[in-house]
């Protein structure tokens, strides 16, 4: 027993800091006045998980030999396993004032200090064990997941770079890497982490099941269902896993050879054994997965998904159910009945985004502050102007990052009379909480223009211009059509930026038609509409914008050349894909370009809007659900409902009549331009729903 203590303390010399030498003479358990002795017994005992007997013998040690920093560094460790982080804190503290060049002392006590959620104190301490020993790879990794936690990914990312280049087989510094990459959306180089992961730990069934979600949402879905295939064999209860193999039957793009059809009849039949699969034995564990891939996919196929949506939802609200009744407390006291009506807007998208520009804006900008409180969670970690905005509007704004326990508590704990989600069905935490019953009225808005399914919404926010007869039919909530747009805008008042086209191979003279869309918002049954604009127009150029996941925009692109080839057209000649542009120089394009071409089936609005502002004449079919008509209800709005078409071969006839007659467009860019006023600064959205949350609250406002 005593060499095998010797070997231990020997083996813990050489990573850390030097130590007095023990007396060997002396290191008998019997004498109970030996510090040396106590202290290897205290070693010996944290090792076997007597964490209790190592705080005990630890602490006589320091007592008899108090200026030995090696035996704070253990009792600091003892005390950090047994959970005691401030006393464990404190014993490293004295360590570093006897050792003070220890790289792996300031280490340790920036692992302390981060046990705490003292992140901001753990960062110089990281930095000195950098600054002491450069090639320190646990300390740029542990360095890297305080910044990431602090919301500063791009430091994070510099650290785990350096971590995995000293040691590249390091996987828990390849797996944050992997998980920062796909924080700021950089999904290729986030799989290249999580590949090198599963190469190096095959058994990893975390690392699977992640690898799948990058897959699935790069449409990737033969090597997502490989991926949560081996993470359930790895671990069959994996919840997560379960729910992924069913979310990713559907597409985002579908290639040349993908039938949308047969994809929606794999998620009904794996949904339909999803739940099954939650039976009585796993529900408890439902909760882990709802949200961690939704099938918002749904909604750009242009058929009532109401049946499969609610479907959808209950599942989601049964599955959250057991963590409701186990996590969640009624908040402090009784709610207030008096005042001003409390309205909480839950949203990751208190930014400048197309959720908060086109919908939530004009509630904190318009909403009666006498009579409404509005309550801001931002559950996103975007930060800027309009955040800044948001939060000088409410009586109320939190903004981190949270558990979904540490949200549902401070919303209740704030006693909401209503709370309203302005989309469901992007964000995951979004939905988690919407499955939950936070308020006594609760509803959503159109920022996903979908019913959400939830049995526990009440109320869907839509708009009388978008919704088309019989729409009730289209959503498992009440639906409320606000007056108008159903929102309250304002222009943007931004200058344009004239871009260089030329760099692109867009020429100056030929007829420029701008496709704004997003790759998942063109379905492949309307593929034939380009190439049958180009075969009458001739020479002419349809502008397309690369997305953030080119793999996407990639796999569009291939299907539209094939498009224009099957209708003997080289394109070549007409097709571009340029990269993303911020709001001046798009606006520029669009003064520069002869139309604007809605997408068919799921339209858009900021987009369509913008267009408006820019006197672009716009040419779009009204589609059969809400969210294919955002375009034709601005321009019925305008007056303008010969730019809206009934079907493709209308829409096809519009688009050659706007590019060939000059005099003809001309005047709908005049029209544009003098009636816009229409569509801005319209208060009667905002009064009906004033007064819709006094009925629905049951409460008289202030």
């Amino acid at each position: 027993m005593l060499a095998w203590l010797f070997r231990k303390i020997a083996e813990r010399r050489d990573s850390d800091p030097p130590r007095r030498s023990a007396r060997p003479a002396d290191a008998g358990a019997a004498d109970s006045e030996n510090a040396d002795a106590l202290h290897l017994l205290g070693i010996a005992a944290l090792e076997r998980g007597a964490q209790d007997e190592a705080v005990n013998l630890l602490s006589r040690s320091v007592a008899l030999d108090a200026a030995n920093p090696s035996v704070h560094i253990d009792l600091g460790r003892a005390l950090k396993a047994r959970g005691e982080l401030p006393r464990a804190e404190a014993s490293f503290c004295t360590a570093l004032a006897l050792a003070p060049q220890d790289a792996t002392l300031h280490f340790l006590l920036g692992n302390a200090l981060v046990g705490q959620g003292r992140m901001q104190d753990a960062i110089p301490c990281y930095r000195n064990a950098l600054r002491l020993k450069p090639g320190f790879p646990e300390a740029s990794s542990n360095l890297g997941n305080v910044l990431k936690d602090l919301g500063q990914v791009d430091g994070a990312i510099a650290c785990y770079q350096d971590a995995v280049r000293i040691r590249p087989d390091f996987v828990e510094a390849q797996f944050n890497l992997g998980l920062a990459y796909r924080q700021l959306a950089q999904s290729g180089r986030a799989i290249a982490c999580f590949e090198t992961v599963v190469g190096l730990r095959p058994d990893l069934a975390e690392a699977q099941y992640l690898l799948g979600c990058l897959y699935a949402n790069e449409d990737r879905r033969a090597e997502a269902l490989a991926c949560f295939r081996n993470a359930l064999s790895r671990q069959p209860e994996y919840a997560e896993a379960r729910w992924g193999q069913a979310m990713s039957q559907l597409l985002a793009v579908c290639g040349p050879a993908d039938d949308p059809a047969r994809g929606r009849e794999a998620f009904a039949a794996e949904l339909e054994q999803l739940e099954r699969w939650f039976g009585a034995s796993r529900i408890a564990s439902g909760a882990q997965a709802v949200g961690s891939l939704q099938p918002f996919r749904l909604a750009y196929q242009e058929q009532n998904n109401r049946d499969l949506l609610g479907r959808y939802g209950r599942l989601c609200v049964r599955l959250m159910q057991p963590w409701s009744e186990r996590e969640l407390r009624p908040p402090a006291g009784r709610r207030n009945k008096a005042g001003a009506i409390r309205v909480a807007i839950v949203s990751r998208y208190f930014s400048n985004h197309s959720v908060w520009n086109a919908i939530t804006k004009g509630w904190f900008q318009r909403l009666d502050r006498a009579r409404f409180s509005l309550i801001g969670f931002h559950l996103g970690s975007e930060e800027d102007a309009q955040t800044q905005f948001a939060r000088t509007r409410a009586v109320h704004f939190e903004h981190g990052t949270r558990g979904l326990r540490q949200w549902a508590d401070a919303i209740l704990d704030q006693q909401p009379d209503a709370v309203i989600y302005p989309e469901i069905g992007m964000d995951p935490m979004t939905l988690r909480l919407a499955c939950l019953r936070l308020a006594p009225v609760q509803l959503a808005s159109w920022g996903h223009p979908e019913t959400t399914g939830l049995p526990t919404i009440d109320r869907y926010l839509s708009a009388e211009d978008f919704e088309p007869p019989g729409a009730r039919d289209h959503y498992t909530e009440q639906l409320v059509a606000l007056p108008h747009l159903g929102c309250y805008v304002e222009p943007s008042g931004l200058g344009t930026i004239v871009p260089d086209l030329e760099r692109w191979g867009i020429g100056r003279n030929g007829p420029l038609l701008i496709c704004p869309g997003t790759p998942f918002k063109y379905s492949p049954e309307h593929d034939h509409v380009l190439p049958r604009i180009a075969a009458r127009l001739g020479k002419c150029q349809f502008v397309f914008f690369t997305y953030s996941m080119r793999s996407l925009t990639e796999r569009l692109r291939l299907r539209l050349e094939g498009a224009f080839r099957d209708h003997g057209l080289d394109p070549d000649d007409h097709l571009r894909f340029i990269p993303w542009l911020d709001p001046p120089a798009f606006y520029g394009l669009m003064r520069r370009a002869d139309v604007f071409l809605d997408c068919i089936g799921f339209s858009g609005f900021n987009t369509a809007l913008q267009a408006i502002e820019c006197a672009l004449p716009v040419v779009t079919r009204e589609g059969r659900f809400m969210r294919g008509r955002l375009a034709s209800g601005l321009l019925k709005r305008l007056g303008l409902p010969e730019l809206v078409a009934g079907d493709e071969q209308e829409y096809v006839a519009l688009a050659v009549k706007l590019v060939e007659d000059a005099s003809y467009r001309k005047g709908v860019r005049e029209r544009l331009a003098v009636r816009q006023a229409a569509l801005f600064r319209d208060d009667a959205p905002i009064r009906a729903l004033e007064e819709l949350l006094v009925k629905a609250t049951g409460r008289a406002a202030a």
